[in-house]
């Protein structure tokens, strides 16, 4: 038996593990479980974790800005892919989105994360180019 719930803190060992194990998929300091706590505390009911008896094999972590939706590790076991685990957390995420009066959503995909580039245009999300990305810490 499977459900979508939201996701906890409390989930944060089993998600990272399951981080963890997808290739393409980047963590980082800011995926700490403090970091992660302060994430789902301030996007309170945008993050989903999909479970199989009781066991977490997808998730997805979502936010705004107030203007703008960002979506952040999308993660399928690959031992459950091709079940369209990662539309129905997509959709979930949009839809509570939508709810809150953001009518758009981005996402950063690794440029040779060839899975996750292929997952999303094939779900309809537009590739964008004409802009780059720059990043600093914030530790000066």
């Amino acid at each position: 038996m499977y459900k979508i719930r939201e996701m906890t803190i409390e989930d944060y060992e089993q998600v990272y593990c399951l981080w963890n194990e997808i290739e393409g998929l980047a963590l980082s300091d800011a995926d700490s479980r403090p970091n992660i706590e302060l994430y789902l505390n301030r996007n309170k009911g945008l993050s989903y974790v999909y479970e199989e008896n009781n066991r977490i094999i997808g998730t997805i972590l979502t936010g705004h800005d107030g203007r703008r939706g960002f979506i952040y590790h999308l993660a399928v076991n690959p031992n459950f892919r091709k079940q369209k685990i990662g539309n129905k957390l997509v959709e979930m995420s949009l839809n509570k989105l939508e709810e809150q009066g953001i009518s758009k959503c981005h996402i950063f995909v690794i440029e040779n994360n060839i899975g996750g580039n292929h997952f999303w245009s094939a779900i309809g999300w537009e590739k964008r180019s004409g802009f780059f990305v720059y990043s600093k810490d914030t530790k000066v």
